[in-house]
């Protein structure tokens, strides 16, 4: 698995009243693209620890330093905000997740809510310094004063006025949005790439919204809320198949919707299957016991085949089947059209023909 590194928090910035960014000084080797999210482990008394994963709001194109923003929402986050303060140490895994977008110079629409915007300001930070593309950003929020980088995203708009559209709609003035009102809103957008986040009933219209206007689905990008179930940093440290079970609720990254897995069934007990891994430029060919899933199989055999959370959760781990089919125990992330499009989850994939191929490329 990734290793993850003991980070020191330089600055702790209050964005809001329940709201904080926590700014890293992150190894000299690592680096991230932006909309993706950096999984951090934060102490119990009754696990040992927990992780949360929380997107970057900052980009790579622009910040010096990694900083992931904290909105109260559970015992991990608000650990964060009350314990955390400049000169803390904490562990962290690499970046990780798949809401990035294609290219910079694209034309974009970003729909957040609420904590959703901090991968989504990570995008638009990064187009309008380092792309040429045009943002159009629909920001919703409770009430004025639980909009997040309120005066940084005024900033901007004021540098790249022909650039930066923001329209921002708040309950306590508007009402909850309907997918009428979305859909009009964005109306004159809907050719554009478009990027979703927030919580589960702003996702819902908004991909409501979406549809009615045919924005086709490979160019919509969805992160959503799912809680980890298992906890990559107590795994790594029992060397166990059995993690910490946390039973939060508090939301970590996700990209898209829940589809059904594969068709299929691996058979128990027969024979070994094969596999053929493309990654970086290397092909591997490796022997793939049944009941062994994809990924615990590349990094057994050393194979340093990239993931996150390990629980269909996530994305980072997500590759192509070139040939072949396999199962797949938990799907949180990939939307039909993905599966369709041969797209898979290393860490929940199984073997159902003797032989498969997939890559990474």
């Amino acid at each position: 698995m990734p290793e993850p590194a003991r980070l020191r928090v330089v600055a702790v910035v209050d964005e809001t009243g329940d709201s904080r960014s926590l700014v890293f000084e992150a190894p000299p080797d690592w680096s991230y693209r932006p909309g993706q999210f950096l999984t951090l482990r934060i102490p119990s008394d009754e696990t040992g620890s927990v992780a949360r994963s929380y997107s970057l709001s900052s980009s790579p194109h622009v910040d010096d330093a990694m900083k992931v923003t904290v909105k109260r929402a559970g015992y991990g986050s608000n650990w964060l905000c009350d314990n955390v303060v400049a000169g803390s140490e904490v562990d962290v895994l690499p970046p990780g997740g798949a809401f990035v977008p294609g290219s910079l110079d694209e034309d974009s629409l970003l729909l957040a809510a609420g904590s959703g915007i901090t991968p989504v300001m990570s995008i638009a930070k990064s187009v309008l310094a380092a792309g040429t593309g045009r943002i159009a950003l629909v920001y919703a929020n409770q009430h004025q004063d639980s909009v997040i980088f309120a005066a940084e995203l005024q900033e901007l708009v004021a540098r790249y006025p022909d650039r930066l559209l923001v329209v921002h709609w708040l309950e306590s003035v508007q009402g909850l949005p309907t997918a009428a009102t979305l859909r009009e809103l964005v109306r004159p957008f809907a050719d554009r790439e478009c990027f979703v986040c927030g919580p589960g009933g702003f996702m819902d219209t908004a991909e409501e919204a979406l549809r009615e206007l045919d924005v086709p689905r490979a160019r919509t990008h969805i992160e959503r809320f799912v809680s980890l179930k298992r906890n990559p940093f107590e795994r790594k440290k029992r060397k166990s198949a059995s993690a910490a079970t946390d039973s939060s609720t508090e939301p970590a990254p996700a990209e898209a919707t829940n589809a059904e897995p594969a068709r299929g069934e691996p058979a128990d007990g027969s024979a070994d299957a094969t596999v053929e891994v493309d990654l970086d430029g290397e092909r591997h060919e490796l022997r793939w016991p049944r009941q062994k899933r994809l990924l615990d199989l590349l990094l057994d055999n050393d194979v340093a085949a990239p993931f996150s959370c390990r629980e269909g959760a996530c994305s980072a781990c997500a590759c192509r089947i070139e040939s072949g089919e396999v199962k797949m125990v938990q799907n949180e992330v990939l939307e039909q059209e993905d599966l369709d499009e041969g797209i898979i989850l290393a860490c929940q994939s199984l073997p159902i023909t003797d032989r498969v191929r997939v890559t990474y490329d």
